[in-house]
C-alpha cells in the first residue's frame, strides 16, 4: 500500500457539500487519504429539504465501479446511499469480484426526519451486501430496521416486540452476529451530556467510545462524514478500534466548529477541515504576500545598483541621484506614516508615529549629509513619481488597512536587502548606507510593522484583504523599480 490510502466512496450526491459523496471526499482528505467517488444517485437537496432523487441506470453504475477498480488499487471503500434493490445488487456484485481490504457500509435507510430512504426490496437485498462488509455504521432508526431484518433472517416471530425489548445494543449485537460484521451503534441522537458510540463485535464484545455532546443543529452529513473517516483511518492503522476512536474525536471537533460555517438556512454541515486547521500553523496573511513577491525580491539581488553598492564600485553620480530621489520619497512616505498614526490607537499609533519621525530624521541627516546640498533641486524621477502616486492611491481608498499594506514593503524589502548586503569592511565608500540597511533596530521596526499589518489583515473582509494584497504586491514592484532607477539618473 502507498503512503496515502486510496479510498472509494460509493454514495449519492449533495450539491450543498454537507453530506453524501461530497462530505465523504472532504472526510477522506481530512485524514490524508486520496478520495475517489462513484455516484449511485443524484440528489437535489439542500440543508432544509430533499427535493428529488435521480438514480442513474445500474449499467452505468457498474461502468463507474469497473473504471476505478480496473485501474486503481483501492485500499478502502465506504458505501452510502444505495436507494433501490438493483443498485444494492450491482454494488454487491462488484464487491464480490473486487473486495478491497476495508469495507464500511453506512446503511442510509432512514433520514433524521424519519423518512425511509431505501425501498423495502432494497432493504431485503442488503443481506447480500453485508456479507462483504467489515463495519456497519447505522443511526438509531436504521439500527431498528436492521434489527428487524436480522430477526426475520433468523426466524424471529414478533420482530417489533422483540426490537422494543432488545434496545439499541441488543439490535447491534443481533445484526453483528447475523452477518458477521462489526456494528457501530452511534449515540448522536441520544440525550445526556455525552455522546456514546458503541462498537459491537460478532462475538458480543463491546467497546464504548465516549465524547462530550456538542449542542448544535448543524449535524447534516455526520453519518457520511464519520463512516468515510473510519474507512480511511482503518486502512491506515489496520485496527478498527483505533480508527473509530480517532474518527470520533475528529467528528467532535468538526461539530464544535459547525456553527461558524454558516452554510444554509436549515441543518447545516459539520466543519470537515476544523481539526486539520487546528494542527496547522496560524495563517499569516503577510507571509503569503511576502511569498507572492519572492520572484521580484530575488531579481533585486542581480541589480547593478545593489551589486555596485555592495562591492563599492557604484558610480558616485548614480548613488547621489538615487539619494536625491529617496529624499522626495521619504517626505511623502513620512506623511503616509503620520496618516496611519492618526487613524490608529494605542501602541499601533505610537509605532506609526515613531516611524514617521524616523523618516524625517533619515531624510534630514543621512541623506543630506551624503548630498551636502547637491541635487536638492533634482526633479522627481518618473519612477519615484509613480511609486508616490501608488501610495497616494492607497491612501485615497480611505482604508487604513490598504494604506498599511502599501507602506509595508518599504520596511520589509529594505530590511531583507540588509541581510543580503551583510557588513561593509572598513573604508568601504558606502559603509554608512549599508549599515543603515542592516541596522538591527530597523529590522525590529520592520518586524513590528509586519505584525501591525497582519492584525489589520486578520480583521479585514475578504475583499479588503484582496486590496491589501494587491497594494503590497504593487509597492514591492515599485521598490524594485526604485533600485533600478539610478542607472537612468546617472545617464540623464
Amino acid at each position: 500500500m502507498s503512503g496515502v490510502v486510496r479510498v472509494l466512496s460509493i454514495a449519492g450526491t449533495d450539491p450543498t457539500g454537507g453530506a453524501g459523496l461530497q462530505a465523504d471526499l472532504k472526510s477522506i482528505a481530512a485524514h490524508d487519504g486520496y478520495g475517489m467517488g462513484v455516484v449511485t444517485a443524484l440528489v437535489a437537496q439542500n440543508t432544509r429539504v430533499v427535493r428529488s432523487v435521480h438514480v442513474p441506470d445500474t449499467g452505468f453504475l457498474r461502468e463507474q465501479l469497473d473504471a476505478v477498480s480496473d485501474d486503481v488499487v483501492i485500499d478502502a471503500v465506504k458505501i452510502g446511499m444505495l436507494g433501490t434493490a438493483d443498485v444494492v445488487a450491482t454494488v454487491t456484485g462488484w464487491l464480490a469480484e473486487h473486495r478491497p481490504p476495508v469495507v464500511v457500509v453506512d446503511p442510509v435507510m432512514v433520514a433524521t426526519s424519519g423518512d425511509r430512504l431505501l425501498t423495502a426490496d432494497a432493504e431485503a437485498a442488503l443481506a447480500g451486501l453485508f456479507a462483504h462488509a467489515d463495519l456497519l455504521t447505522p443511526n438509531r432508526a436504521e439500527l431498528r430496521v436492521l434489527g428487524d431484518l436480522a430477526r426475520r433472517a433468523t426466524g424471529g416471530a414478533d420482530a417489533a416486540g422483540e426490537a422494543d425489548a432488545a434496545g439499541a445494543l441488543g439490535d447491534a449485537a443481533l445484526v453483528a452476529a447475523t452477518w458477521d460484521v462489526l456494528v457501530l451503534a452511534k449515540g448522536g441522537h441520544d440525550d445526556g451530556p455525552t455522546s456514546d458510540d458503541v462498537l459491537v463485535a460478532p462475538d458480543g464484545r463491546v467497546r464504548v467510545f465516549s465524547g462530550l455532546r456538542v449542542v448544535t443543529a448543524n449535524t447534516h452529513g455526520t453519518g457520511c462524514s464519520l463512516s468515510s473517516a473510519i474507512a480511511t483511518l482503518a486502512a491506515r492503522h489496520g485496527d478498527w478500534e483505533v480508527a473509530v476512536g480517532a474518527a470520533k474525536r475528529w467528528l467532535t471537533t468538526a461539530l464544535e466548529h459547525a456553527d461558524a460555517l454558516e452554510v444554509g438556512a436549515g441543518n447545516g454541515p459539520v466543519d470537515h477541515g476544523a481539526a486539520t486547521r487546528a494542527a496547522l500553523p496560524p495563517v499569516s496573511w503577510t507571509d503569503a504576500w511576502w511569498d507572492d513577491v519572492a520572484a521580484v525580491r530575488e531579481d533585486l539581488l542581480h541589480d547593478d545598483f545593489l551589486r555596485g553598492l555592495a562591492d563599492g564600485t557604484l558610480p558616485t553620480a548614480a548613488f547621489e541621484g538615487y539619494l536625491a530621489q529617496d529624499v522626495h520619497y521619504l517626505r511623502a512616505y513620512e506623511r503616509h506614516l503620520a496618516r496611519l498614526a492618526a487613524a490608529s490607537d494605542g501602541p499601533a499609533a505610537a509605532f506609526w508615529r515613531t516611524a514617521a519621525e524616523g523618516c524625517a530624521a533619515e531624510a534630514r541627516d543621512l541623506h543630506h549629509r551624503r548630498l551636502s546640498g547637491a541635487h536638492e533641486d533634482d526633479p522627481v524621477h518618473p519612477v519615484c513619481a509613480g511609486y508616490l502616486a501608488h501610495l497616494q492611491a492607497a491612501a485615497d481608498t480611505g482604508s487604513t488597512a490598504v494604506l498599511a499594506a502599501a507602506v509595508l514593503p518599504c520596511f520589509r524589502v529594505y530590511a531583507w536587502v540588509g541581510t543580503r548586503l551583510g557588513t561593509a569592511p572598513e573604508g568601504h565608500p558606502f559603509a554608512d548606507w549599508i549599515g543603515a540597511y542592516g541596522d538591527p533596530a530597523f529590522a525590529a521596526a520592520s518586524a513590528e510593522a509586519t505584525a501591525w499589518v497582519e492584525r489589520l489583515a486578520a480583521t479585514a473582509t475578504g475583499a479588503e484583504r484582496g486590496r491589501m494584497a494587491r497594494a503590497h504586491r504593487r509597492s514591492t514592484e515599485w521598490e524594485a523599480a526604485f533600485f533600478r532607477m539610478p542607472s537612468d539618473v546617472a545617464t540623464a
